[in-house]
C-alpha cells in the first residue's frame, strides 16, 4: 500500500498526489519568490504528512508553530537554550520520536545559524537504534546553506552549512529526508541543491533563477518564461515522488494558520493638517529614562527540564502538603482505570492513528474529567500503556504464567513495536490466527499493509518470530524460544 500525500489539484482537476514513501528516500527541493506560496506549500505538505511520519521543522520567522494547537508539535523557542542544549534536543526527538518546531524567531542571524546546526547535528549523530523515518523541513534553506559568504562569521556559516550537507547528502540512511525551501536557486549551495530529486519551482522572475529551475525539470531554456506567469501558490513539480514528466499543481487549503502573511491594507484615519503638524513636529518632551535592563538568567542545558519548570510556576503558589504514599491497591486502581480510559479514546473512529503527542495530552485531560487521582502516567510509560492496547492484549493475559517472559522480549523492541510483538504472542499463545496485514498496521499505529509486513520481517530478523507460508495463502507465526505458534491466518483479511 502506498501513502499518496495531495498537495492539491492539477490542470485537470485530478489531485496531485505525491508519494510519502519514496519522498522520504529520494528528498524535495521547492523555489520561488517572496509571495510565491511556497510557507503555504510546506504547511500543506507537512499538515498532510503529519499523522504518517515525525516531522522536524527549522523555522526561522516562527511562521509554523501553529502546527502545535492543532498537531501535537513540539515548538522550542531557540532563543531560551544555549547552543549545546540543541544538540541535545536533536538527540531526545529522534529518541522519543516527538514531532518539533525549531523557533528561530528572536535570534540574529549569526546565532540561528548555530543553533540550527547543533539541531541538526544532533538529528544526524543518533544512536542507530533511534534512524527512523523523518521529515526534516528547512524554510529559507539559502540562509543556512548559502553559496557565498554573507554578513554572518564564517565559524556560524561553516557549521551550518556543513549540517545541512549532512542532512541532505548523507541522511537518507539515517532515515532523515531534506525538504528545503528558498526564496532564490543562485543563493543556495550547490552540493545541498543537488542531492534533491524532487522539485516544485513556483513563480520566479530572474532569468539565472528561471534558467536553473528549467534545467532541473528537464524543460528548454524557451520554456523557461512560464515561471515568471505563475500564479500564487501554483508550481510545477517532477521527481519520482510526483511525477516523470513536469506536473503542474495548484497547492490546496491548509487546516492551520501561519503567523507570517503580510499586512492588509488599511484604511488612513482622517486627521486634520493641524492636527498632523502638531502630532509631527510637536517640541519632543523630556526623555523619561530607561529601566535598567536585567541580564537574562542563563538559558538551562536541558529542554524539557526547563518545560517542567515553567509548568510548574505557571501554577500558583501554595503550601504543599506532603501526600502519603498510594498503597498496592490504590496504584492498581488507578491504572486499570487509565486502560480504561485509554480504551475508551482508542475506540473512537481513527483514534488509533492519531499522533501519540495528542493522544497523551487527551488521556492527561480525560484524567482530570474522570478525577482520577494520583500522579499521570509519564509519557514513556503512556507509550507503552498505549502499545498494549492498541494490540488489543486483553488485561487477562497477565494472569498468564508464561506471559511475563513475553512481555520481557517486547522490552527488547523500540516502544512503537512491542504492541506488535504483543499482540503476535496473544494470538500464539491462544492458539488464534495468525494476525492479517490490516491489524498489525493498527498495532504500529498506521493504515498501511505494506508498513506492516515490512514491520513483521523486521521483527523476524532480530530472531524474536518466524514466519512460515501455509495452505491457501496464509501465514503462520511462531515465537522463537517459547513454542508457541498461532493459527494459519489469511494476510489480506480485513
Amino acid at each position: 500500500m502506498t501513502i499518496g500525500i495531495e498537495l492539491g489539484r492539477t490542470n485537470t482537476g485530478a489531485g496531485g498526489m505525491m508519494d510519502l514513501e519514496e519522498l522520504l528516500a529520494t528528498r524535495l527541493l521547492v523555489q520561488g519568490n517572496s509571495g510565491s506560496g511556497k510557507s503555504h506549500l510546506l504547511r500543506r505538505l507537512m499538515e498532510q504528512s503529519a499523522p504518517w511520519v515525525q516531522q522536524a521543522v527549522i523555522d526561522p520567522e516562527g511562521d509554523f508553530t501553529s502546527l502545535a494547537d492543532r498537531f501535537g508539535h513540539l515548538v522550542i523557542d531557540a532563543a531560551a537554550h544555549a547552543e549545546e542544549a540543541m544538540a541535545a534536543a536533536g538527540d531526545r526527538v529522534r529518541r522519543h520520536r516527538v514531532s518539533v518546531v525549531l523557533n528561530l524567531e528572536g535570534l540574529e542571524t549569526d546565532r540561528q545559524l548555530r543553533h540550527a546546526a547543533a539541531f541538526l547535528g544532533g538529528l544526524f549523530d543518533a544512536e542507530r537504534d533511534h534512524w527512523t523515518p523523518m521529515l526534516v523541513v528547512v524554510d529559507e534553506a539559502q540562509l543556512f546553506a548559502p553559496a557565498a559568504g554573507g554578513d554572518t562569521t564564517d565559524d556560524a556559516r561553516r557549521a551550518s552549512l556543513s549540517a545541512m550537507t549532512d542532512l541532505m547528502c548523507r541522511g537518507r540512511k539515517r532515515g532523515l529526508a531534506g525538504i528545503i525551501a528558498t526564496q532564490r536557486l543562485a543563493k543556495l549551495a550547490k552540493n545541498v541543491a543537488a542531492e534533491a530529486s524532487n522539485f516544485l519551482m513556483g513563480r520566479t522572475f530572474l532569468d539565472i533563477d528561471m534558467a536553473r529551475a528549467a534545467d532541473l525539470l528537464g524543460m528548454e531554456r524557451r520554456q523557461a518564461e512560464q515561471f515568471r506567469d505563475l500564479q500564487r501558490g501554483h508550481f510545477i513539480g517532477l521527481g519520482p515522488a510526483l511525477s516523470r514528466r513536469p506536473l503542474a499543481i495548484r497547492i490546496g487549503a491548509v487546516e492551520t494558520e501561519s503567523r507570517g502573511s503580510g499586512p492588509s491594507l488599511t484604511p488612513l484615519p482622517q486627521t486634520a493638517p493641524e492636527e498632523a503638524r502638531e502630532l509631527i513636529l510637536a517640541a519632543p518632551g523630556p526623555v523619561a529614562p530607561r529601566p535598567a535592563r536585567r541580564a537574562p538568567p542563563a538559558p538551562p542545558q536541558d529542554i524539557l527540564a526547563q518545560l517542567a519548570q515553567a509548568s510548574a510556576n505557571a501554577r500558583p503558589a501554595t503550601t504543599r502538603v506532603a501526600e502519603p504514599e498510594p498503597s498496592p491497591e490504590e496504584v492498581a486502581e488507578r491504572e486499570a482505570r487509565t486502560r480504561a480510559i485509554l480504551h475508551d479514546m482508542l475506540a473512537e473512529p481513527d483514534a488509533a492513528f492519531r499522533p501519540i503527542g495528542v493522544l497523551y495530552q487527551d488521556l492527561l485531560v480525560r484524567l482530570r474529567i474522570h478525577a482520577v487521582p494520583g500522579k499521570p502516567p509519564e509519557l514513556p510509560s503512556f507509550r507503552r500503556m498505549l502499545a498494549v492496547a492498541r494490540a488489543g492484549v486483553p488485561p487477562e493475559a497477565a494472569n498468564d504464567p508464561g506471559w511475563p517472559e513475553a512481555a520481557a522480549r517486547a522490552d527488547s523492541l523500540p516502544e512503537d513495536t512491542q504492541g506488535v510483538f504483543l499482540l503476535l504472542a496473544h494470538a500464539a499463545r491462544q492458539g488464534l490466527p495468525c494476525p492479517s496485514d490490516a491489524a498489525i498496521a493498527r498495532a504500529y499505529g498506521s493504515r498501511s499493509a505494506g508498513r506492516a509486513r515490512r514491520l513483521l520481517g523486521w521483527i523476524e530478523e532480530q530472531g524474536l518470530i518466524v514466519t512460515r507460508p501455509a495452505a491457501g495463502g496464509r501465514r503462520v507465526v511462531a515465537l522463537v524460544g517459547l513454542a508457541w505458534e498461532t493459527a494459519p491466518g489469511d494476510p489480506a483479511a480485513a
